[in-house]
């Protein structure tokens, strides 16, 4: 159990890592329990990843997506929340709540502000003696290069996984020739109303990698593309690392997030009318070129695929620790979140959707006093909600204000997805069944497509929390 930091570091800050959603619902957390945060982000505003995927909407409304701490802090300032049954897009969320949320906070955030390291004052991670009774020391590097060190009486990592996207590779490593492809790769789902990059796919052969709510975005928006004026010849190969199953695309219309279940729906719709070809079961080991100087993905098995001018690589992100060297970290060897929380989000495991609603004991490491919330504590597991994250904060702030019944409370009711997410991640090239046929293995299968949500490219939606 992680206790509060006691004396001498209680006149200190709570120093919180990135000024994306869930790190300001920390700041307005603590706030709202008599702590003092200092929020320190990298970027020169608030929620500077977000701003990077400001084109997508995301499948959660503004009720999901405010946190309520925040909107007391916001009150004073004339705020008033969106329509709660809207979902924004990234760029909305920025607008008219996390930017002004941000603003509220004033001089408690700090922009420009990289954080480089994480200690305690005068102990490395091998030193015991007196190590709970020292502040934590924050190093940062500021834009001009000089460095500067803050002391703080405890630390919340809310800086996500935004940084540090997955490879095209299937073995987790990037495909061998991935680097010298760079400038044909994007990690992101492209913003095709942007006339350059729309002229960058648009009559074009794309590859398209991964299963998940971005791989949906990117499939839908590429679909859409081709059926446009000036999108004629645009063509894409969707890449599965496994097989075609029923739950492959989502939970459709028993989603209790409707615009969630809308999105999986599109990417199959884009599948079915020919706009996207799936390859199943393949494992990209290499991306090599043809004569014509095109991409040529190439399978650990072997298996060549015929060339594309473009790859979206869209396979997951994972956390930077590299800044955390000399913190004490409890950590799962597989999904890289913490111990406690790794088995209730793990998805090698089978689950039907839902996370447990979870908080400061499934977030402890062994160093008390820091936390790692948001994208971050969830390693590489994919199915972050904001309101996870919302949930986090809200008991790691009463936690460390000594508050340990609230802290204890569960104040969250996730959404269910409706559908299995299948037994495992590591299925073989064999599992192709149709998508609307039970996954082997799995407790139940994905519904009939039903009526399609009708999206435009630009409002296809996802979900990110801090990140997508």
């Amino acid at each position: 159990m992680q206790t509060p930091v006691g004396p001498p570091t209680t006149a200190l800050p709570v120093v919180v890592i990135g000024a994306g959603p869930v790190g300001l619902a920390a700041a307005a957390q603590l706030i709202d329990r008599g702590l003092e945060p200092l929020v320190l982000e990298a970027g020169p505003r608030a929620a500077t990843a977000v701003r990077e995927w400001s084109h997508i909407r995301l499948f959660s409304t503004w009720a999901e997506l405010t946190d309520p701490a925040a909107g007391k802090l916001l009150a004073p300032t004339g705020w008033t929340g969106p329509d709660p049954a809207v979902c924004p897009t990234g760029g909305e969320w920025v607008a008219h709540y996390l930017q002004p949320l941000a603003d509220a906070l004033g001089d408690r955030v700090r922009y420009g502000a990289r954080v480089t390291g994480v200690s305690r004052a005068g102990r490395d991670r091998i030193v015991d003696d007196g190590r709970e009774a020292q502040p934590f020391v924050i190093q940062l590097a500021q834009p001009d290069g000089r460095e500067e060190r803050i002391a703080a009486r405890a630390v919340i990592d809310a800086s996500g996984t935004w940084s540090a996207p997955g490879p095209a590779g299937g073995g987790g490593l990037p495909a061998l020739g991935e680097g010298a492809a760079a400038d044909r790769i994007s990690y992101r789902v492209p913003d095709l109303t942007d006339p350059e990059v729309r002229a960058r796919y648009a009559g074009r052969r794309t590859a398209v990698i991964g299963t998940g709510a971005s791989a949906f975005t990117a499939l839908a928006a590429l679909a859409d593309l081709a059926g446009a004026d000036d999108g004629s010849g645009t063509r894409t190969v969707w890449i599965l690392r496994r097989g075609i199953s029923g739950s492959t695309f989502g939970g459709g219309t028993a989603d209790q997030l409707p615009a969630r279940g809308a999105l999986g729906l599109a990417a199959k719709k884009a599948v079915d009318e020919g706009h996207a070809d799936a390859v199943t079961g393949f494992r990209t080991e290499a991306i090599e070129y043809d004569d014509r100087g095109r991409l040529v993905l190439v399978a650990e098995d072997g298996r060549r695929l015929d060339p594309v001018d473009e790859i979206i690589a869209l396979t997951g992100f994972r956390p930077d620790l590299s800044f955390l060297s000399e913190i004490r970290l409890g950590l799962d060897e597989r999904l890289q979140a913490p111990v406690a929380l790794a088995p209730l989000i793990d998805p090698n495991q089978h689950s039907c959707g839902t996370v447990y609603p979870h908080g400061h004991r499934e977030l402890a490491h062994p160093e008390q006093g820091f936390y790692a919330v948001g994208m971050k504590s969830y390693g590489r597991a994919p199915t972050f909600l904001a309101l996870t994250g919302y949930e986090q904060v809200r008991s790691v702030a009463a936690a460390l204000a000594g508050d340990t019944e609230a802290a204890d409370r569960v104040e969250l009711t996730l959404p269910e997805t409706g559908v299995c997410g299948g037994s495992g991640l590591f299925d073989t090239a064999t599992t192709t069944a149709a998508a609307d046929q039970e996954p082997p293995g799995g407790c139940c299968s994905a519904p009939e497509p039903g009526a399609l949500l009708r999206l435009t490219a630009t409002d296809r939606p996802t979900e990110r929390g801090t990140a997508p």
